[in-house]
């Protein structure tokens, strides 16, 4: 599969059913030549409007359940904590 065809599909939370966007960027450990988590954008309705950014909801590669032909199901509890956790991780290193 090619990471543009990745990019093309809907990402979709399998615990409210929530559509969270398209998949904007890999975080990949080159290391061990896996990725570590996908990258889907947020946008708040004002700054969608006026083509401004919004905020980056990461999600490990452990939540994704499911590779679709139109879709990448996602487990995700709460999406602050992600960030969260992900904001201390950046930090970290």
């Amino acid at each position: 599969m090619k990471i543009s065809d990745f990019q093309t599909k809907d990402v979709i939370n399998i615990v409210d059913g929530k559509k969270l966007g398209h998949i904007s960027d890999l975080e990949l450990d080159l290391r061990q030549g896996r990725i570590n988590s996908i990258v889907v954008p947020q946008f708040t309705k004002f700054f969608g409007v006026f083509g401004g950014g919004g905020t980056e909801v990461v999600i490990p590669w452990r939540n994704i359940v499911k590779i679709g032909a139109d879709v990448v199901l996602v487990r995700m509890d709460d999406t602050k904590s992600l960030r969260a956790d992900e904001d201390d991780l950046h930090a970290r290193s």
